[in-house]
């Protein structure tokens, strides 16, 4: 069985040199001037970057995190939201990879083909990571004002967490 996606990145690479020799181009000064680019491009994202991860590590480490899903759990039962799935729901807009780490545990300890499986999978597909993408991209281009992108992007997490709750339990429960 041939496996195309072994080669894609050579083949496109050996692509964009026989188009620039095709046209005559000096490729290796065209490569060494985008390096030089994208370096300040790195220098321009890296204090919204550093900050992010700074924010989120100490917001992680500090123990908010408990005592926000001690205080919530009563609501949560009322609402029948499996709390197993409460800590994705929280950490996956802020971060894309402890919330891959969550999931992952709830998958051992409950099974991809339980209902909080299943849950938890159409949870992280329907969210994104919205803190991390206004920093990325507002920060790097210098956009400093993000409230109501936040707001919407917060919305848009809520909306794809009742979602999944929805369509999992509809479809599953």
């Amino acid at each position: 069985m041939f496996n195309f996606s072994a080669i894609i990145l050579p083949l496109t690479v050996s692509i964009v040199i026989i188009y620039g020799l095709y046209h005559k181009v000096d490729i290796y000064d065209v490569f060494l001037e985008g390096a030089k680019e994208s370096f300040s491009f790195i220098m321009t994202m890296f204090p919204s970057m550093l900050a992010m991860v700074l924010g989120v590590n100490i917001f992680l480490k500090s123990g908010v995190v408990s005592f926000v899903f001690e205080f919530l759990d009563p609501l949560f039962k009322i609402l029948s939201f499996p709390i197993e799935v409460l800590p994705l729901a929280f950490i996956r807009p802020i971060s894309g990879s402890s919330a891959l780490a969550i999931l992952s545990s709830i998958l051992k300890e409950h099974g991809p083909d339980s209902f909080l499986g299943r849950l938890a999978s159409v949870m992280q597909g329907s969210t994104d990571t919205t803190f991390y993408i206004l920093t990325l991209y507002y920060g790097s281009v210098g956009i400093k004002k993000i409230k109501y992108s936040l707001v919407a992007g917060l919305g848009a997490d809520l909306a794809g967490i009742i979602g999944s709750l929805w369509i999992t339990s509809f479809f599953f429960g």
